[in-house]
């Protein structure tokens, strides 16, 4: 299966599911690749000691290290929570592993579910493109549809584990992966592949302007109220949405940009208003201060 990663030191996650354990049958078949297995144990299911074995022994039958933790998350986590607790592992490994960046088996079926997820959820432009490699998380398997995946690990004979909770459709992403996404024909997928290729590219010239705005600014968390409020307010949102990005892990919604765009236009000087868990957004009678929550 064709893909492109350079050689070098990599942390690869890998779940114990079929498509991590078929990437990481790929990726040690090819040369130049020093590679660290990290596997979360996110502690929602009762079984998931066996994902860990199974990843475990994968790992030593390569001759590679291993590394994992138990989150001890608990039923009921959200997605969200789990995986920010999982990134802040497999960042946490390839730090102290010094490798370049993390490879995760996302594939072009998870590329689709989260396009159609952010679209139900109104994240606008951002969710048709989120799923991505960056400098320090690559994804080189997006252009692979799950099915064959499949078939290469059946080819191949791996043995990996089914997660039971993929099952649950109370999980919106499970529900759209088992009713929506088997209703796309092949020329569906490629449209909605083509509509997520085309919102990258005006995402990267979008975030090019917002981020030389920002680089004018009087701080990386304080913004110049004034001229924020001299800014259409479709520009104001993506400014907004840019700012939020680039120095909180908020979980950004159209209805939340609407309500701090507002609240920073027009909010009373010396007012705050919540952006998340972590973060206020201070509104002052000349800047606009991102603070963090007192715990």
């Amino acid at each position: 299966m064709e893909f492109t990663l350079r050689s070098g030191r990599y942390v690869v996650a890998v779940s114990g599911g079929v498509d991590s354990v078929a990437l990481l049958h790929m990726l040690v078949q090819r040369p130049g690749m020093e590679l660290t297995v990290a596997h979360f144990d996110h502690g929602i299911r009762p079984d998931s000691a066996e994902d860990r074995k199974l990843v475990e022994q994968q790992a030593k039958e390569f001759g590679l290290p291993f590394v994992y933790r138990e989150g001890e998350l608990g039923a009921g986590t959200s997605e969200a929570a789990a995986r920010k607790a999982r990134y802040a592992f497999l960042h946490e490994v390839r730090q102290q592993s010094g490798a370049s960046a993390v490879i995760t088996a996302h594939h072009q079926d998870d590329l689709l579910e989260t396009v159609v997820l952010n679209l139900l959820r109104g994240t606008g432009r951002r969710g048709l493109s989120s799923l991505k490699s960056t400098d320090t998380i690559k994804r080189p398997l997006l252009h692979v549809p799950k099915k064959e995946l499949l078939r290469f690990a059946e080819r191949e004979g791996l043995l990996w584990r089914e997660d039971s909770t993929n099952a649950d459709e109370a999980y919106l992403r499970n529900y759209i992966r088992k009713n929506i996404l088997p209703r796309f024909a092949d020329a569906d997928r490629e449209v909605l592949l083509a509509i997520s290729r085309r919102a990258r590219e005006l995402n990267a010239m979008i975030a090019e302007q917002t981020s030389n705005y920002l680089h004018m600014q009087p701080g990386a968390h304080t913004l110049d109220r004034h001229t924020f409020i001299m800014l259409p307010h479709t520009v104001a949102r993506e400014v907004m949405a840019e700012w939020l990005l680039i120095h909180t892990d908020a979980e950004i919604s159209r209805r939340m940009l609407e309500r701090l765009v507002m609240a920073a236009k027009t909010g009373r000087s010396g007012s705050r208003v919540d952006v998340d868990a972590s973060y206020w957004l201070d509104i002052g009678r000349t800047s606009l201060a991102l603070t963090l929550r007192e715990r």
